[in-house]
């Protein structure tokens, strides 16, 4: 049996995110298209005597992600175990969490972490769960985590936990610039249907000229494409964050947009070296900025000893 596992897990953006009403379990109806970028958060697990968790920032603040059983990546290694019926003392292990992913960004960082632990620990235990029934339970964690198993690119449906892979041919380069403060995913949904208090809400739908951007790979098409429906409610509540959208958004970035319910912002190039005047263009705000590139792989074993 394998004494430590580390993997690594991508952040995600969504290319599109289409906001339906709220169901009556309290989640919103989401059409969206998903999209795994070059940051990555890694959690390794060691075979233990009792659940421990560390966690270490790489460029980011930790100090608001919780070491205890609230923990959505230990909250994944004791689903699995409990899947797996495995006894209290097979399931033990030392979690560390090596974070670069914002918290609180919009990018999906607590259910890369999730999804690294299932993956993690799934190795660890020799459990070798099929496919399915660990997308399954990665549903059961968080509406994003599928995805962060996942990767690539993919559209998402039902609460944004039905994932389905596209065929992306593209290759795309994003500048991503991050806020010093994070922004609650539950009080961007709340602005949103205050937004739309006493108006219908369509059922959303994944955009036909999205989709035909993805299949050619052409980065144009798809910063013409990008739309997100949390945007604006999430700009009601940082309005701060509209001056670097505009900023960033001009030539030679061919799309802006908020990522997820913020409040990281998103800015699509042609290119790496267009990229980086983009980044330029930023560095006068003093918002910290990073040029990755996408789509990336899922979840993924990188180190097993």
């Amino acid at each position: 049996m394998s004494r430590s596992v580390t993997v690594t897990a991508p952040a995600k953006i969504n290319l599109q995110l289409g906001v339906g009403a709220a169901r009556a379990d309290g989640f919103h109806t989401l059409a969206t298209v998903y999209q795994a970028i070059g940051i990555h958060d890694e959690v390794t697990v060691s075979s233990a005597t009792e659940t421990i968790l560390s966690v270490e920032g790489d460029g980011v603040d930790v100090s608001e992600v919780p070491t205890d059983s609230s923990n959505l990546a230990l909250r994944a290694a004791a689903l699995l175990a409990k899947h797996a019926d495995l006894a209290a003392d097979q399931a033990a292990v030392q979690m560390s969490i090596r974070k670069r992913i914002p918290v609180a960004g919009g990018m999906a960082g607590g259910s890369a972490d999730a999804a690294a632990a299932l993956v993690a620990c799934d190795a660890l235990w020799e459990l070798h769960t099929p496919r399915q029934e660990l997308l399954s339970l990665a549903g059961e964690l968080g509406s994003d985590v599928p995805f962060c198993v996942v990767g690539g690119t993919a559209t998402g449906a039902g609460r944004g936990e039905l994932v389905h892979p596209l065929d992306d041919t593209g290759h795309y380069w994003w500048v991503v610039a991050l806020s010093e403060r994070g922004m609650s995913t539950p009080a961007v949904y709340a602005a949103f249907d205050r937004w739309h208090a006493g108006v219908p809400v369509a059922e959303p739908e994944v955009r036909g000229d999205l989709l035909a951007a993805l299949a050619l790979g052409d980065p144009h098409r798809l910063g013409e494409a990008l739309r997100n429906d949390l945007e604006e409610p999430a700009l009601s509540l940082r309005p701060d964050l509209s001056a670097l959208l505009d900023l960033g958004g001009r030539p030679p970035a061919l799309g802006s947009l908020l990522s997820g319910s913020g409040p990281s912002c998103l800015f699509l190039a042609a290119n790496e070296p267009e990229a980086s005047e983009i980044r330029e263009l930023l560095a006068g705000t003093g918002v910290s900025t990073l040029v990755v590139e996408a789509p990336v792989p899922g979840a993924r074993v990188v180190e097993q000893v």
